[in-house]
Protein backbone atom coordinates (compact mmCIF):
# COMPACT_ATOMS: atom_id res chain seq x y z
CA UNK A 1 0.00 0.00 0.00
CA UNK A 2 1.31 3.44 -0.94
CA UNK A 3 1.80 6.11 1.65
CA UNK A 4 -0.56 9.02 1.20
CA UNK A 5 -0.77 12.50 2.60
CA UNK A 6 -4.34 13.85 2.77
CA UNK A 7 -5.32 11.22 0.22
CA UNK A 8 -2.64 12.17 -2.34
CA UNK A 9 0.43 10.16 -3.25
CA UNK A 10 3.91 11.61 -3.14
CA UNK A 11 4.02 11.69 -6.94
CA UNK A 12 0.77 13.64 -7.16
CA UNK A 13 2.00 16.19 -4.62
CA UNK A 14 5.30 16.56 -6.47
CA UNK A 15 3.50 17.07 -9.81
CA UNK A 16 1.20 19.66 -8.23
CA UNK A 17 4.15 21.51 -6.71
CA UNK A 18 6.09 21.43 -9.98
CA UNK A 19 3.18 22.63 -12.09
CA UNK A 20 1.84 25.36 -9.83
CA UNK A 21 5.08 26.26 -8.05
CA UNK A 22 7.02 26.77 -11.26
CA UNK A 23 3.97 28.48 -12.79
CA UNK A 24 3.93 30.98 -9.91
CA UNK A 25 7.68 31.47 -10.29
CA UNK A 26 7.21 32.18 -14.01
CA UNK A 27 4.60 34.83 -13.23
CA UNK A 28 6.98 36.41 -10.72
CA UNK A 29 9.77 36.44 -13.32
CA UNK A 30 7.44 38.13 -15.82
CA UNK A 31 6.75 40.79 -13.20
CA UNK A 32 10.51 41.28 -12.79
CA UNK A 33 10.98 41.65 -16.57
CA UNK A 34 8.16 44.20 -16.70
CA UNK A 35 9.69 46.13 -13.81
CA UNK A 36 13.08 46.04 -15.55
CA UNK A 37 11.53 47.41 -18.74
CA UNK A 38 9.82 50.24 -16.85
CA UNK A 39 12.92 51.23 -14.86
CA UNK A 40 15.16 51.21 -17.93
CA UNK A 41 12.58 53.20 -19.96
CA UNK A 42 12.90 50.65 -22.76
CA UNK A 43 9.89 51.81 -24.77
CA UNK A 44 7.48 49.50 -26.58
CA UNK A 45 10.03 47.81 -28.84
CA UNK A 46 12.59 47.43 -26.06
CA UNK A 47 9.97 45.95 -23.75
CA UNK A 48 8.99 43.49 -26.48
CA UNK A 49 12.62 42.45 -26.95
CA UNK A 50 13.12 42.06 -23.19
CA UNK A 51 10.06 39.84 -22.90
CA UNK A 52 11.03 37.86 -26.00
CA UNK A 53 14.60 37.17 -24.94
CA UNK A 54 14.22 36.84 -21.17
CA UNK A 55 11.01 34.83 -21.35
CA UNK A 56 12.09 32.37 -24.04
CA UNK A 57 13.05 29.68 -21.52
CA UNK A 58 9.66 29.91 -19.86
CA UNK A 59 8.05 29.11 -23.19
CA UNK A 60 9.82 25.73 -23.19
CA UNK A 61 8.32 24.81 -19.82
CA UNK A 62 4.84 25.80 -20.99
CA UNK A 63 5.29 23.95 -24.30
CA UNK A 64 6.34 20.79 -22.42
CA UNK A 65 3.14 20.86 -20.36
CA UNK A 66 1.03 21.52 -23.47
CA UNK A 67 2.65 18.63 -25.37
CA UNK A 68 2.14 16.29 -22.40
CA UNK A 69 -1.51 17.33 -22.19
CA UNK A 70 -2.12 16.85 -25.94
CA UNK A 71 -0.41 13.44 -26.00
CA UNK A 72 -2.03 12.37 -22.72
CA UNK A 73 1.29 11.52 -21.08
Amino acid sequence: MENTIFGYTEGQIAQFGLTFGVGAFILYMLFIVLNLAKESKAGKFGTFILFLVLSFGMLGFLAKNLIQWVLGI
